[in-house]
């Protein structure tokens, strides 16, 4: 993921994730009908760092974050108070998957946060 042209998250989603896409299933599959072609998500994935503790930001050697209230999370328990801001009108956010060989699965999204138009 990039935020404005600069790595913020490099998640490896193979890993670190609480509940695993089977568990999910078969949490779903008790509790709801799923049908062909049901999308299932498991929300964003971020990675611990190597001793175990909350990732660190690309900057500072880490894999950094999926999830900009993740980051601020960790910022308030380490430092006692969030630094990363929210989104801003004017900001660019960039995500693509890549697989095992680098190469893109579903192709980059990128969107730029604009203020809502009055006639949407």
């Amino acid at each position: 993921m990039q935020l404005n042209g600069r790595d913020f998250g490099k998640a490896d989603a193979g890993v670190d994730m609480t509940f695993d896409f089977g568990t999910l299933i078969a949490h779903l599959a008790k509790t709801r009908a799923l049908s062909a072609g049901t999308i299932i998500g498991s929300g964003t994935v971020s990675n611990r760092d190597a001793d175990g503790g909350p990732g660190r930001p690309v900057a500072e050697g880490g894999l950094g974050y999926s999830c900009i209230a993740e980051v601020r999370t960790v910022e308030t328990i380490l430092r006692g108070k969030p630094e990363t801001p929210f989104l801003a009108h004017g900001d660019t956010v960039r995500i693509e998957m890549l697989d095992a060989r680098h190469h893109s699965i579903f192709g980059a999204i990128e969107q730029r946060v604009e203020p809502l138009s009055r006639d949407a």
